[in-house]
Formats: structure tokens, sequence, C-alpha cells
């Protein structure tokens, strides 16, 4: 009898929490909707240009934040070398284009 306790207690440690489909799909929609707030800054005539790369960079960041959390799972646990590589990797692109920007002006 104590071993079938116990067992059913080491099953219920071991079981996964299951993650439904409600984040997903407002992650999706908040997607769309920095997709669309790019595309009109683009389209209008009447937004500066500068204002315009300045939303656009922010919006791609927001892009990148929500595809690597929701669609990459990121944010679980167990993730944290992935998540140094990227950010490494992203660092060192980082410093490969403001060395080559420097390098072809000066």
């Amino acid at each position: 009898m104590v071993s079938e306790h116990s067992a059913s207690d080491q099953s219920a440690k071991h079981r996964h929490r299951q993650e439904g489909p409600g984040k997903h799909i407002v992650a999706f929609i908040f997607s769309i909707v920095l997709t669309l707030i790019a595309f009109a800054a683009v389209m209008s005539s009447e937004v500066n240009k500068t204002f315009t790369y300045i939303i656009l960079i922010v919006m791609a960041v927001l892009q990148v934040i929500i595809q690597l959390a929701y669609w990459m799972h990121m944010k679980d646990r167990g993730h944290l070398m992935p998540i140094i590589f990227l950010f490494g990797g992203a660092l060192i692109a980082f410093t490969c284009i403001v060395m080559a920007l420097y390098w072809v002006w000066w």
C-alpha cells in the first residue's frame, strides 16, 4: 500500500502543467497589432521619417521578444543557456555591424 501511494506522489510531481492556447492567441493578436502599427506608420505620409524608423525598431524589438517568449518557449524553465547564447550572438552581431560601419565611414 505504501509503495502505491508513493508512486502516485512521484507521478504527480513529474507531471507538467499544460499551457492552454489562451496565451498563444493573445501573443498572436499582439503580434498582428504590432505589425499593423508598423505598416500604418510606413504608409502614412504625415509621419516624420525619423519617427517612422523609431517606431519600426521598437515594433521589431517587441516582436522578437514575443516570438522568443511564446513561440520558442524561452519563458519556460531550463532555457537559460539558449537565452545566453542568443544574447551573446546578438552582441557579437551588433559589434560586427558597428565596426563595419565605423570602418566604412572613417
